[in-house]
């Protein structure tokens, strides 16, 4: 967290800077082997990334403040407190306590205890930094616009004078077996029991593990899995199954969890997931099974190369090779190693690690215990001060004589020239029964994405019967009059496919990922999905049941509470809108909806004359087109109306006031506002974004700033306009410490409030935000998922295909006073509905000083 506060010759937040220069996917993240810092710039804002990296790896100590620790304290003990505070939220530290002997280097969360944040002096923070993030610790990876020699120039420019640190020192870490079977209960503010089984089996290094991951995907993980088939789909005694490893240097951690169905005997459940995992072990996978496993894990690699950065694209991939396997290239064996796989293989790696001593945790619906709690603490003990058997003490620094000087004044780079984005031409087509296709053309890796949208989405729902847009979608490839479900979930596994349906606020999608190679027998089951559907009525009870179980879910959530009770008290009775923004529906409603309003709805709305199909990728409309035909080209609209949307607001009072939802023993209150603007999505607000921009939308706005950065109060907090077709809410979140939740009510109503009277954009606001939106908009297209959602978001509310590229001219004419004239027009502060989740016995009290009235509220449906 320090580090993006500030070094010596770049001093304040690291992220504004990032978004002066048009930054995107950037971020830092800390695990147990690695640290990591990442961002995606323009090329000519290279020099300036450089140099930001640079002066934070080489000159960062002497502008770490005291005050900036103590406010970076508080921001990573609200971290903690809302990964805490969330469903399952103190199973890691159970697992790393159990799985794990006493001075094992893992064994400690990567977060740690409050005890130990607190104890962390600015004297640590030094000592940790000499120690480890020195340049002969790191690997520097540059991918994208750029060739090795300009890349080498730069990087010896920038970071080829910082003083090298220590020597590195390996961390001795062993795989550790359990004697025995260790079995443990906890109880949590959960919806359903979750039953775990847990082992610890090699890290990324290991030859074994391919075949291990391959194994948990048969057994668990496909959409096909033997646990799927049995527990959820056949015996339905399950609402939901997983089986995965995850990876780290030195071990990973294997895992198989399955949410039993409520109301069923959970104990009896565990005793079939054993019996079941036995039995698999003991005659292994078949070769369909290996190679179905195989071809996700090659698709989904694929996928992920299609970006330059972020959490899954070249870059990080590069550098995770090179860390912990001292060899870029790993990826490339590791994708070797899944195809090469046989099932011998698989079935005795599965017995191999899996066949040890097992780990089996349930957590059951009820009251967080004590010593749970204590989990949560450091599983070395409060106020440990040992040194751990693993702890080397640090090789000595060189003397400072044998390093050369570094300057002591690094002047900021300019940034070169970057040019306008160039969007990618959109071709326009229709079928022989008149579907609309648009077409933009990708080419970076071999994948076809598509969408058929649909006029619908949660907004086309009864409001007696929410949910049935929900469980229309979630049953489209769950059967259809030619493919059984599992013959579905097969079929996309051998071509390396994945359909997926869902619905927004205003549009109901069937999304199709394909291998160029396999489109068009992709294309064929992504047409049956939507075509065909079943209703089956035992896949409607099953999924019926899965519905309500997330329902159930979403109510000790913290968000999705505030989520749910929200939206209807912002649009009232008739607006479609005024539901809840999870999109499940209520309780009722899904226990109201028959097969025959499933496909009622699915007539009304996934219709040929209500669709449009687009696609981005590696083809060409000429390719496309026939294909296209082929599958839907003959598909004919029913006889019945096509539906429409009445968008209309009731005469109900709206007053402001707070409403407080009791969730005991939260260790953090989540606050969601929210208040109807004057502006509608097709009124396409660019200057009313801008402005949220200063207001609450970016990590250097003024109420991010304010709780998180300032006041220390929140890991995170900004404002929002949700993309919806009609009026369109202006919505506060800020999940805050507890014993702050009044003052952050007060400090929030002040910073909109002064934002939208009295101290209104100031011109640096106005140019760091035109800027960071202009120079961001060729990083915002990099994938041809990111291309497919922008033109699915032009054509919902009526925009040209070349939008974006307009855009900065738009961007350039605004000034500060339009800013201002924009939120002005459109918010009404004093309007704001807020809702509060939280322990209301710690709560209820502070909020008489916010000077609104109060409702304890219940979230019944």
């Amino acid at each position: 967290h320090l580090m993006f506060y500030g070094s010596e010759n770049a001093d304040g937040p690291f992220f504004g800077r990032l978004e002066d220069i048009g930054a995107t996917d950037w971020n830092g993240t800390t695990w147990f082997d690695r640290t990591n810092y990442f961002e995606t710039v323009p090329t000519g804002a290279l020099d300036r990334a450089l140099f930001l990296e640079s002066d934070r790896m080489g000159h960062l100590l002497g502008a770490v403040t005291q005050l900036k620790l103590d406010t970076q304290r508080g921001v990573v003990q609200n971290e903690k407190r809302m990964g805490e505070n969330e469903p399952y939220g103190l199973v890691e530290y159970a697992q790393l306590a159990a799985l794990l002997p006493e001075g094992h280097p893992y064994r400690h969360s990567t977060i740690g205890s409050m005890a130990d944040l607190n104890n962390a002096s600015l004297g640590d923070v030094q000592t940790w930094f000499k120690t480890h993030y020195g340049p002969n610790n790191a690997v520097l990876v540059l991918a994208g616009d750029i060739d090795v020699a300009t890349a080498k120039k730069k990087v010896e420019r920038w970071f080829g004078n910082i003083v090298a640190g220590p020597p590195p020192q390996d961390v001795e870490a062993t795989v550790p077996t359990l004697d025995k079977d260790v079995e443990k209960v906890m109880h949590d503010n959960v919806a359903a029991t979750r039953l775990y089984r847990n082992w610890v089996v090699p890290g990324v290094n290991g030859a074994d593990l391919p075949a291990i991951d391959l194994a948990l995907s048969v057994f668990g993980g496909l959409a096909s899995s033997r646990l799927y088939n049995t527990l959820v789909r056949d015996e339905k005694v399950a609402v939901g199954v997983k089986a995965n490893v995850q990876p780290f240097e030195k071990l990973s951690i294997a895992e198989i969890t399955v949410d039993v169905k409520p109301g069923t005997d959970a104990i009896a459940v565990g005793k079939r997931l054993d019996a079941l995992l036995a039995d698999y072990l003991a005659k292994g996978p078949t070769a369909d099974e290996v190679q179905r496993a195989a071809t996700r894990q090659l698709a989904g690699t694929i996928s992920g190369l299609e970006q330059v950065g972020g959490f899954s694209g070249k870059a990080v991939t590069l550098a995770e090779g090179a860390v912990y396997s001292n060899d870029p290239d790993k990826y490339r064996k590791d994708l070797a190693a899944y195809a090469a796989a046989t099932p011998a293989q698989v079935g005795e790696a599965a017995r191999k690690w899996l066949g040890r001593p097992v780990f089996r945790l349930t957590v059951a619906p009820g009251e967080r215990s004590a010593a749970d709690n204590a989990l949560a603490g450091n599983v070395h003990g409060e106020g440990a001060t040992h040194k751990p058997a693993h702890f080397r003490d640090p090789a000595a620094p060189a003397p400072a004589a044998a390093t050369p000087p570094a300057p002591t004044k690094i002047a900021e780079p300019p940034i070169e020239p970057v040019a306008d984005l160039d969007f990618p031409a959109v071709e326009h087509a229709k079928l022989k029964n008149g579907i609309a296709v648009q077409f933009a053309r990708r080419a970076t890796v071999p994948v076809v994405r598509v969408s058929v949208a649909f006029d619908a989405g949660n907004a086309a729902d009864d409001r007696a019967k929410l949910g049935t847009a929900a469980l229309t979608t979630a049953l489209l490839d769950e059967g259809t009059t030619t493919r059984s479900a599992l013959e579905i979930a097969e079929e996309q596994e051998r071509l390396g496919a994945s359909v997926s349906a869902g619905n927004s606020m205003d549009r109901t999608t069937v999304g199709l990922f394909a291998l160029k190679p396999n489109l068009d027998a992709s294309l064929g089951l992504l047409a049956d999905v939507v075509r065909n559907p079943a209703f089956a009525p035992g896949e409607v009870e099953r999924l019926r049941g899965q519905m309500l179980t997330r329902i159930a879910a979403e109510k000790t959530e913290p968000t999705a509470i505030a989520q749910r009770m929200l939206p209807p008290l912002l649009y009232g009775k008739l607006h479609p809108y005024g539901i809840p923004f999870t999109g499940s529906g209520t309780e009722s409603g899904v226990k109201a909806v028959t097969r025959a309003d499933l496909t009622a709805f699915h007539d009304r709305w996934l219709r040929p004359d209500n669709a449009t199909i687009f696609v981005t990728g590696d083809t060409s409309l000429a390719e496309l087109l026939p294909l296209l035909e082929k599958r839907f080209g003959d598909w004919k609209a029913p006889a019945t109306p096509k539906g429409s949307k009445l968008f209309r607001m009731d005469r109900m009072a709206r007053p402001p006031r707070i409403i407080l939802i009791d969730k005991p023993q939260s260790p953090q209150s989540m606050i969601l506002a929210g208040v109807l603007t004057a502006k509608k999505g097709t009124d396409n607000p660019v200057t009313l974004q801008s402005a949220n921009e200063v207001l609450g939308g970016s990590t250097t706005s003024r109420l991010t700033m304010d709780l998180r950065e300032t006041k220390g109060w929140a890991y995170g907090a900004g404002t929002s306009l949700p993309g919806v077709k009609d009026t369109i809410p202006l919505l506060v979140y800020a999940p805050v410490q507890t014993d702050k939740t009044g003052e952050s009510i007060i400090a929030a109503r002040q910073d909109i409030k002064d934002f939208l009277t009295t101290k209104g954009t100031t011109e640096a606001e106005r140019n760091q935000t035109i800027n960071g939106q202009i120079l961001s908009l060729p990083g915002s297209f990099e994938t041809s998922s990111d291309l497919l959602g922008a033109m699915m978001r032009n054509s919902l509310i009526g925009r040209a295909d070349d939008f974006y590229e307009t855009l900065p001219n738009i961007y350039r004419a605004m000034t500060a006073a339009d800013f201002d004239k924009a939120a002005r027009e459109a918010i009404n502060a004093d309007g704001l509905i807020w809702v509060v989740v939280g322990d209301a016995k710690l709560v209820r009290p502070q909020l008489d000083a916010v000077g609104l009235p109060v409702e304890v509220g219940t979230l019944a449906d």
